[in-house]
């Protein structure tokens, strides 16, 4: 080992250069501001710099810190991967923020309850036409014989409309099928010439039929009670009607025919004064026309209720034989 590192005692050879202020090694630095010479050598101990506790993240404000995550605290921008001791407590943390939800599911929510909204009306309307119609006192105090009666009529009558269409329909190709066609013509004018005088009342008609009787009981019969019953069988199919009094004094009825209540129970029809006891004979299927009167809450209902009574008689071949005498029109005309 040379001198001079012998010299200064720390086996470091002394670099060669202009020496330090202070002087040789070990001779104090007379500076007032310069450092401890122990603290310049890499040889001398360290101090342990005192280290600040590191607080809890369960204490309340402070905020944990992932990893790489930084944090922004007092405007400050500090690492999670710095020194411990630089973590400080959170005042005022962030508010959490939710994630938005999806738009689709507000449109599934909003059309489930446009369906929900629409059965429930649906489902309200049922419930009240089902009360509506068991509530009908008319239907609900009907036998069931009656409405299969009603049935069946209703059954006949469409299929008489069917032949009538057929009849027509026939007739139509006989028009217009060559020389036969005149004759053709003639007879058809001539059927529906009879079909009109029967029911403007100008022909007397003969066919099976039914005889209704009204008798007076407590009240009058009134004239509502026997327009009932005239529009009741008009609706059953009656084909010709005509109506006669006590007196035997017979009136034809017809579309136009008017009825009211005249002095001591009496009637008046088309401007003739007919007396009680009252009897109409209509042609037509008897059946239908009669289930048509005996409908509860119709015109016998209504006759039996005032003490009165409504009998039947049913003819296989009824007669009505009264005229009217024919209407002359002064404003209707046949469209050509």
């Amino acid at each position: 080992m040379s001198d001079e590192q012998t010299e200064t005692g720390t086996g470091w050879p002394q670099p060669a250069g202009p020496v330090r202020p202070g002087g040789p090694a070990g001779e104090p630095d007379p500076r007032p501001d310069a450092p401890d010479p122990d603290e310049l050598s890499p040889l001398a101990p360290q101090k342990p710099v005192p280290q600040e506790p590191v607080p809890s993240v369960d204490e309340p404000g402070v905020a944990p810190v992932d990893d790489g995550a930084t944090v922004d605290l007092g405007g400050v921008s500090r690492s999670a991967e710095s020194d411990p001791s630089d973590a400080r407590p959170v005042q005022d943390a962030a508010p959490v923020v939710e994630p938005a939800k999806p738009a689709g599911r507000s449109r599934l929510s909003t059309a489930g309850v446009m369906i929900v909204a629409l059965l429930a009306l649906l489902g309200f309307t049922l419930v009240v036409q089902l009360k509506t119609t068991s509530t009908d006192p008319t239907l609900g105090a009907t036998r069931q014989e009656d409405l299969v009666r009603i049935l069946s009529d209703l059954d006949a009558r469409e299929s008489r409309l069917q032949q009538d269409i057929r009849a027509l329909e026939d007739s139509q190709r006989q028009l217009a099928s060559g020389e036969q066609g005149r004759q053709a013509a003639l007879d058809e004018a001539t059927r529906r010439a009879d079909e009109l005088g029967i029911l403007a009342g100008t022909l007397p008609a003969v066919g099976p039929g039914l005889t209704v009787q009204f008798t007076s009981g407590g009240k009058p019969i009134s004239a509502d009670q026997v327009l009932d019953a005239v529009q009741e069988l008009r609706g059953a199919g009656a084909e010709a009607m005509q109506i006669s009094g006590g007196d035997r004094a017979t009136v034809r009825i017809i579309a136009s025919t008017f009825f009211l209540d005249g002095e001591n129970g009496s009637l008046v029809v088309e401007g003739r004064r007919l007396a009680g006891p009252f009897t109409i004979t209509v042609i037509g299927d008897p059946a239908t026309m009669r289930t048509a009167l005996n409908i509860p809450g119709g015109v016998v209902a209504s006759v039996r209720g005032d003490g009165g009574n409504v009998t039947f008689g049913e003819r296989e071949v009824a007669e009505v034989s009264a005229l009217h005498a024919p209407i002359k029109l002064e404003h209707a005309r046949p469209v050509s």
